[in-house]
């Protein structure tokens, strides 16, 4: 029989994951959920058609093992790319601003025909990030070692 995959069977490993649909979508927007960047680390390379973020993100999959042993939570630096990017569109942040933090929330895909779309990188604050593109290719790749989270805190929203 064989069982899905969990968080845990991940361990330490880096991870390295592939969204090509909307079901691989919601992992990976559950995975950056929190996450916080300058927006200085923002990038979007029109001739390579390529929206690339690097990010400091809530190392979701180790939560439940840092509070069991009684350690710190983790943030890991990871690369979110975005592939077959044709446009790229934001409100709600200042993009002259280059030292202001932001927080991504989650990731929503809007198709079209063809499999084209709309990406959305909605921040907290109301901002948004949106990124109209071929079809939908995702990619999040953590690019250092775990590092303990400053905060020392689960990230929360109160309702």
């Amino acid at each position: 029989m064989v069982e899905d995959a969990r968080f845990e069977d991940g361990g330490d490993s880096p991870l390295r994951l592939l969204a090509m649909d909307a079901d691989d979508l919601n992992v990976i927007s559950a995975l950056v959920q929190d996450a916080v960047f300058p927006a200085a680390e923002m990038s979007w390379q029109s001739a390579r058609r390529r929206f690339a973020l690097l990010l400091n993100r809530f190392r979701w999959e180790d939560r439940d093992a840092a509070q069991t042993q009684h350690r710190r939570y983790e943030r890991v630096q990871s690369m979110l790319l975005v592939g077959g990017v044709l446009k790229v569109a934001s409100s709600g942040i200042d993009r002259r601003d280059k030292e202001v933090i932001l927080s991504l929330l989650s990731l929503e895909f809007t198709p079209a025909e063809d499999g084209a779309g709309r990406l959305d990188l909605i921040l907290a604050g109301d901002g948004v990030i949106a990124l109209e593109v071929e079809a939908l290719e995702v990619s999040l790749k953590d690019v250092t070692r775990p590092y303990g989270a400053p905060s020392k805190q689960v990230p929360n929203h109160p309702e």
